[in-house]
């Protein structure tokens, strides 16, 4: 970066055959302050940790924030670029939150991530977190509650009142399904409920009897994709009509494998080691009815955790942020993931966002 010539030597780049004297004292002063040379073609140029340059230099004496680049979530998008970052000689901090892993940790079986025939969240996850602690990725256990802008980066205020501050952050926070709020939707999430037909449904082929609650273009496009697989699909709305877009009603309607079960609501999930069915409330008559079914898909909508970031960057309607590959409207704050507006809302998306934004990162820090 230009910050390390400006102050540490005072130029950019050395020519080796020319200056191998000046080679020698960058050298010299890599075992003081930390640094290191690497080549790239007929070049040398020279890489070393901010906090390390702080520490060395002592308390006090320099404005530069402790960390290269703190990445806020421990997801797939949050890990990926923390791999990324570290085997490019950057040292990320994670701040891994209230779920280490992220919503991924807790499913079951995940059989569309590349390279893995069937692997479960947790594995995968863990996987991934062993790879970016083993490349030199520092991991801290903590949630935070504010992000603000300082000058030369930015500060994080954490759940523990500590504080941290980053030249570059990224946001890899994720977003949360909204639940119904019903009796036994916690005691059978991934035990045949499920928020994500591209995951579960095709565990649930043949004569098995499906039902998704919900009324919008994400209901639809889940209740469509399960009839590729299962026997029945009921649709659950709570009113006399869809939100969906027209194309994707009569793509619904039009499909016989799928039943609507309007003006109702699901009250109470039942079963015992796993879903075997849901009982409904009509609004209309007050009416209940126990419908037998293998899986339920909640399609109701997703809540993205932006909320400390949304004073810093511009987000669409429902909260998510806006980011041209991975770039914010907030100078050195990317995003990444399923909190990002447009997001696939898949395990591969967020990781393949997260490594450009690995690589943004990279190029900012090394304009700086």
């Amino acid at each position: 970066m230009d910050f390390y010539c400006r102050y540490v030597l005072g130029f950019r780049t050395l020519d080796e055959e020319s200056k191998k004297n000046s080679i020698r004292k960058f050298q010299i002063l890599g075992f003081r302050f930390n640094f290191q040379l690497f080549q790239a073609s007929a070049r040398i140029r020279l890489r070393f940790l901010f906090a390390d340059l702080i520490m060395s230099i002592g308390p006090g004496e320099s404005s530069i924030p402790e960390n290269d680049v703190v990445i806020v979530g421990s997801g797939p998008a949050g890990l990926t670029c923390a791999i990324y970052l570290a085997r490019s000689g950057v040292v990320p901090v994670v701040l891994m939150g209230d779920v280490p892993g992220g919503q991924l940790i807790k499913t079951d079986v995940i059989e569309n991530y590349p390279g893995f025939q069937e692997v479960s969240g947790c594995d995968l996850m863990m996987k991934m977190m062993s790879q970016a602690e083993f490349l030199g990725t520092k991991f801290i256990y903590e949630q935070v509650n504010a992000v603000s802008k300082i000058d030369g980066g930015f500060r994080l205020v954490l759940n523990s009142g500590e504080t941290l501050s980053s030249m570059a952050i990224l946001i890899a926070t994720g977003a949360t399904h909204k639940k119904i709020g019903c009796p036994g939707e916690d005691d059978f999430t991934n035990k045949g409920v499920s928020w994500c037909a591209t995951c579960d449904g095709p565990l649930l082929k043949g004569n098995k009897v499906v039902a998704v609650v919900g009324g919008g273009n994400t209901a639809v496009t889940e209740a469509l994709f399960l009839s590729k697989f299962a026997g029945r699909v009921f649709l659950i709305h709570r009113r006399s009509g869809l939100r969906a877009d027209k194309i994707m009603q009569d793509k619904l309607f039009a499909n016989d494998k799928i039943e609507m079960i309007w003006n109702s609501e699901v009250t109470e999930i039942l079963g015992d080691q796993a879903l075997k069915s849901i009982r409904l409330k009509n609004f209309t008559d007050n009416s209940e009815k126990i419908l037998e079914v293998d899986g339920l898909f909640i399609a109701i909508g997703t809540v993205p955790a932006s909320s400390i970031v949304r004073d810093l960057v511009d987000t669409d309607d429902n909260g998510y942020i806006k980011a041209a590959n991975t770039l914010t409207s907030c100078d050195g704050l990317f995003a990444a993931g399923d909190v990002v507006s447009g997001s696939l809302k898949q395990a591969i998306f967020a990781a393949g966002s997260s490594a450009l934004a690995a690589k943004r990162i990279e190029e900012y820090l090394w304009m700086r």
